[in-house]
């Protein structure tokens, strides 16, 4: 992936490639391209994002209780690649003369962009959150809530959000500080897609680490020391975990990209941006629509739409049309503490199948899920082909027209 020379009279260079943000799906993006590129001159690969740290997101309530994640390089994985690593913020695309603003005075060039910067906890949808809750967007997050529990010597803790993120949040913080009272809070039941078995486990475990679960609420504010409840009841809180609800880059959209009501740039079956082909949009940034619906962001799909969007970027490097983009959901693990959890195996749909894991066996499952990105783009290093398998869902995810 070296520059071609510039040979007098000619303007030719390296075909650059420059992909925002390194989470699951840039990551997959960047080592399954540069891998394969290897073998290439006129590729220049370019990775972007604000940390030289790999986030393990799938980790972060284990870190919000204390736990040390390891400190994971991106620089040091791309050794050997030729791909280049940026740290920095993207402050602006300009999809017109295509370029990427770095920091505000870094100005990259590209022929290709893929758009990666996943999602944040929305913190401005609701009066208060921004200034009085702890989120779970980083590692930075996560810390600064580890360091704000073990200062608490008693004490309510309120986990705002009943989806999966709060769940085991919740049980993280009830069993590593049991001198606290964790209530969580949230429109739905927790577990409300799992089989019957699995949701009366998940409940019974959340029971037993003394969680108090209060669903169909909605908060309406959060205030120094409280939250306030739609209908004006308040809850005393003494720290307060905001996981209800996310929100995009608001860059693909200032950039003109077309989007989504949620700033998802839509795609088309080749993971490319509908109003800007030579724009590919991964995991969490893309709006990408399969025969279930819309796919929604989890690392077991935003794993294979970087690959993929790799896959295309090759494809049409070497003159051939990129295949459409197939997954199909298989299992949805959720941690109840370090020693238990419960796992409820999905129908591409991510629809529950009755099968579903719990107890030891759970967490052994749940441990290698969350321990197997990394690993997994180290072997892509060395063996692209190793990242090019997933699930394609089959009938689920076949949509007329294509194959």
């Amino acid at each position: 992936m070296k520059n071609a020379q510039h040979e007098t009279g000619t303007a030719a260079h390296a075909h650059r490639v420059v992909i925002l943000g390194a989470g699951y799906a840039g990551m997959a993006a960047a080592v399954q391209l540069a891998a394969r590129a290897k073998r290439r001159d006129d590729v220049d690969v370019t990775l972007v994002n604000a940390q030289e740290r790999f986030t393990e997101r799938m980790r972060l309530h284990m870190a919000a209780t204390g736990r040390q994640l390891a400190e994971l390089s991106i620089a040091e994985l791309l050794a050997g690649t030729d791909a280049r690593f940026v740290r920095g913020w993207v402050t602006a695309v300009d999809p017109d003369a295509k370029t990427v603003r770095i920091d505000d005075d870094q100005v990259l060039p590209y022929d290709t962009l893929v758009f990666g910067l996943g999602t944040t906890t929305d913190t401005s949808a609701i009066s208060g959150v921004e200034e009085h809750a702890h989120t779970l967007s980083n590692a930075e997050d996560a810390e600064f809530l580890a360091e704000r529990l073990a200062r608490l010597g008693s004490g309510t803790v309120v986990v705002a959000g009943s989806g999966l993120t709060g769940v085991e949040s919740a049980a993280e913080i009830a069993e590593q500080h049991p001198y606290l009272d964790v209530v969580l809070l949230g429109r739905q039941e927790p577990g409300s897609t799992m089989n019957p078995r699995a949701k009366t486990y998940l409940d019974a475990a959340l029971h037993r680490l003394g969680v108090q679960v209060r669903s169909g609420v909605e908060v309406a504010k959060v205030l120094p020391g409280a939250v306030e409840l739609a209908g004006g009841e308040t809850v005393a809180a003494d720290a307060v975990l905001w996981t209800s609800g996310t929100r995009t880059s608001p860059l693909a959209a200032a950039a003109g990209l077309a989007v989504d009501e949620r700033g998802r740039i839509v795609t088309d079956t080749a993971l490319r941006s509908v109003s800007h082909p030579d724009v590919y949009a991964v995991g969490d940034a893309a709006a990408i629509r399969q025969a279930y619906g819309v796919m929604h962001g989890t690392c077991q799909g935003g794993m294979p739409t970087g690959v993929h969007a790799a896959l295309s970027i090759e494809r049409v490097l070497r003159g051939r049309q990129p295949k459409p983009f197939r997954f199909g959901y298989y299992h949805t693990p959720v941690s109840l503490g370090r020693h238990d959890a419960v796992v409820q195996f999905t129908r591409p749909d991510d629809t529950p199948r009755r099968f579903c894991l719990t107890g030891r066996m759970a967490v052994r499952y749940k441990e290698t899920v969350t321990a197997s990105p990394w690993p997994t783009y180290g072997r892509m290093k060395k063996m692209p082909a190793s990242g090019a398998f997933w699930p394609r869902g089959g009938r689920f995810t076949r949509i007329r027209g294509n194959r």
